[in-house]
């Protein structure tokens, strides 16, 4: 529409003439101009983090109980416009959003003056103490406030808002007149605690002692994403690394928000002058009050992953690698029952899931399974039940990693939209949870796969935490085992989405899985589970385990092939298992040209026909059988 109208559109809103309820109808912000900004000039850099920090917080407010703002701002790696691309296709003929009634907004300021009941007023915070921002957020789905970063300039979204709109500060994490509120020396301002001597931590301690051990967080849900100190340096990584974005589904959920160091042994990078481990110990903090909440039945879900090219690592000054700074975080957050949707740094960015969160999903999404009559009939199996070999090397691609909402959603038209998906059998190993956020993405997987497309858990099932933190003794928090209430979350899951194998099981730094963490698993993935930390082969009761193997990792897809024809001539069994992440299906298919073409003996799996072949081996085979018989030497 023309420009004028939506200008008369506006005035009539605001003066109240014209009776339009929020509630009625879609609104859409478009936001793509901002990816355009040149990030290196500071004044639209701030700009950037001001207008989509505040939006997120109003979406996380209006969307909460049904979905009536939608933003576009999102790109991918590949240019391509991730919110355009899932809305035009729910808005086709017969899906979710045809027909329903949108209006295009201009500005911010226009959406503020449409949904101004449903907000209460404004959180301010302050520009100089970066972890304020996060806390804001935090602040912002309690008590309904929209979280505005405190700058007196006449030109600023805080004079916009508080001064010519009107929105009364209902909360401020800065004094009114610009001074700190947060100073890190003598007591905490309304808590009676003493300063830890860190402006970072203070604000955490605050917001602790006022809201989170009051109860008035979800804590169920938890979001750990990069705070204002990403001003430093908005060019370090992808422009869209803010992850502002992503703060929307958790404001609607009432959720705690953090930015914090996993490591107990140096300072954060963010805050060098801190105590040592301070960082660490407040998280902890943090996850104990919500394992408590929680009573120890409920899982955590944390949003977000270790901002590692910003803080926390080598790459910020600090002591450890990227991935050991994961697998810490992981290890952490495993031991006060919390998991995370990994939206990791590249292709982190998520718009909108407060919006899609309201996606009406089917009651549940069967996969079948291979019976032995159709082994049988395919030639895997002999009349007599045992596998037909002839010499053939069985392999299985472990097609990852999707255990991020973010990941999923950006990637889907360039990777599983792509031509050559169907041409070979792929087991797409998807974290169920991310239908948390993303139940759009979920849904369009299972109607639109072809029949060599497979579903198995990512790692490690119903969310991504280490599974050895799950039992006892538990490291770090030396709390009882969380064995029972992973397998009931991981049940509720698996079920709705007919999964039963486990794709990848990450140990990292943690236990590997002993008997009890085995016997949770083939509750729920009895099918098949892949640790790292295992003996080679075995089984357990009747879940087929193999340890895991090699990441093939190079996008030539011949050296690729040299790397599985290598593993293939080392290991002593016919069952082979290969991680790739983010490979396209054409990459696939041509190593398995490939294959034909340099051993005929080699052939891919789909996953039911692989495991329950592999079940069968181990079945049947002497030396698995002796492996049955020593696993307790081995735990």
């Amino acid at each position: 529409m023309k420009k004028w109208f939506y200008s008369i559109i506006y005035i009539l809103c605001t003066c109240s003439l014209l009776p339009i309820k929020a509630s009625d109808k879609i609104y859409l912000l478009d936001f793509r101009y901002l990816n355009e900004y040149d990030l290196t000039d500071s004044s639209k850099a701030q700009y950037l983090w001001e207008i989509l920090h505040a939006t997120a917080t109003l979406q996380g407010i209006v969307n909460r109980e049904t979905p009536q703002l939608y933003i576009r701002y999102v790109n991918n790696e590949r240019g391509q416009n991730v919110d355009d691309y899932w809305w035009n296709k729910y808005r086709q003929k017969g899906e979710w959003l045809a027909g329903k009634d949108t209006l295009a907004l201009e500005s911010l300021d226009q959406a503020l003056q449409i949904f101004r009941k449903d907000v209460k007023g404004v959180v301010v915070y302050d520009s100089n103490i970066a972890s304020t921002s996060n806390i804001a957020s935090s602040i912002a789905g309690i008590e309904n406030l929209i979280a505005v970063r405190y700058d007196p300039l006449p030109t600023s979204l805080y004079t916009k808002i508080v001064k010519e709109l009107n929105f009364p500060v209902k909360c401020w994490l800065i004094n009114p007149d610009g001074s700190p509120k947060f100073t890190g020396k003598g007591m905490i301002p309304d808590i009676h605690m003493k300063s830890t001597g860190s402006v970072k931590i203070d604000p955490y301690l605050w917001f602790i002692e006022k809201y989170l051990k009051q109860g008035y967080c979800n804590t169920e849900y938890a979001a750990y994403y990069i705070d204002q100190y990403w001003l430093k340096a908005p060019t370090r990584t992808v422009a869209n690394h803010h992850q502002l974005t992503n703060h929307d589904f958790f404001v609607s959920k009432k959720a705690f928000f953090f930015d914090l160091s996993p490591w107990g042994d140096e300072p954060a990078t963010d805050d060098p002058n801190q105590t040592i481990g301070l960082d660490y110990k407040t998280l902890k903090t943090m996850l104990f009050e919500a394992y408590k909440q929680n009573k120890g039945e409920k899982f955590c879900y944390i949003g977000g992953f270790p901002s590692w090219a910003f803080k926390y690592t080598k790459h910020a000054n600090g002591k450890h690698d990227d991935v050991p700074t994961e697998w810490e975080f992981s290890r952490i957050i495993s031991a006060y029952n919390a998991f995370k949707d990994a939206d990791a740094i590249g292709l982190g960015a998520l718009a909108n899931a407060s919006f899609w969160q309201h996606f009406p999903l089917e009651n549940e999404y069967p996969q079948k399974w291979v019976t032995h009559t159709d082994l049988k009939k395919r030639g895997y199996l002999n009349e007599d039940g045992s596998i037909r070999f002839d010499n053939r090397e069985f392999i299985l691609f472990y097609v990852g990693d999707y255990d991020a909402s973010a990941w999923i959603t950006q990637t889907t038209p360039y990777l599983w939209d792509e031509p050559n998906r169907g041409k070979v059998p792929l087991m797409w190993s998807i974290s169920p949870v991310l239908a948390e956020r993303v139940p759009m993405v979920m849904h369009n997987y299972r109607k639109t796969a072809s029949p060599n497309d497979y579903f198995a858990a990512a790692d490690n099932g119903a969310g991504y935490l280490l599974p050895g933190m799950l039992q006892v003794p538990r490291a770090i928090s030396g709390l009882p085992s969380a064995l029972k209430a992973w397998n009931t979350h991981c049940q509720k899951y698996y079920k709705k989405w007919g999964l039963s194998i486990t794709g990848f099981v990450i140990d990292g730094e943690a236990p590997g899985l002993d008997k009890e963490g085995l016997e949770c698993y083939s509750r729920f993935s009895p099918n098949g589970i892949v640790p790292q930390k295992t003996p080679l082969t075995f089984l357990y009761k009747n879940m087929p385990v193999i340890k895991a193997d090699y990441d093939i990792v190079d996008i030539n897809y011949k050296k690729a092939t040299d790397v599985i024809l290598d593993r293939i001539n080392k290991r002593p069994i016919p069952f082979h298992w290969f991680r790739a992440i983010l490979k396209s299906p054409s990459w696939y298919k041509s190593i398995c040209d490939e294959l034909k073409r340099r051993n005929t003996n080699i052939e891919l799996l789909d996953a039911p026909t692989f495991f329950e072949l592999y079940r069968i081996y181990l079945k049947q085979n002497e030396s698995a059988k002796v492996m049955i018989q020593t696993i307790e030497t081995f735990y």
